[in-house]
């Protein structure tokens, strides 16, 4: 019996979704790196802050399920708040 799982990822530039047929029991961790996609993005660092399934964080070694989509997230470059604010201040400026 295998799972279907997708490990996505996405940088500014492109998104990156990789089907793979995993055989449970699997972590989130082993089925990241049996995507190769840490291979292809080097920055990758995990770590239970930055993976999740369907928006939801859960730790590296959370065991997939069939179906689930792996996500693993980047740093925000800058806060909400702070995005925000420099909205706001461009939008005052323009009127």
């Amino acid at each position: 019996m295998t799972y279907a799982v997708e490990v996505v990822y996405a940088t500014p530039e492109e998104q990156c979704v990789i089907a793979i047929d995993v055989t449970p029991p699997m972590t989130i961790r082993e089925a990241i790196e049996e995507s190769g996609i840490l291979e292809r993005f080097k920055e990758i660092v995990l770590t239970n802050e930055n993976v999740g399934v369907f928006a939801y964080r859960l730790p590296l070694d959370h065991l997939v399920e069939d179906g689930d989509r792996i996500e693993i997230y980047r740093s925000l470059e800058m806060s909400p708040t702070e995005a925000r604010r420099i909205r706001a201040l461009a939008k005052g400026r323009a009127d």
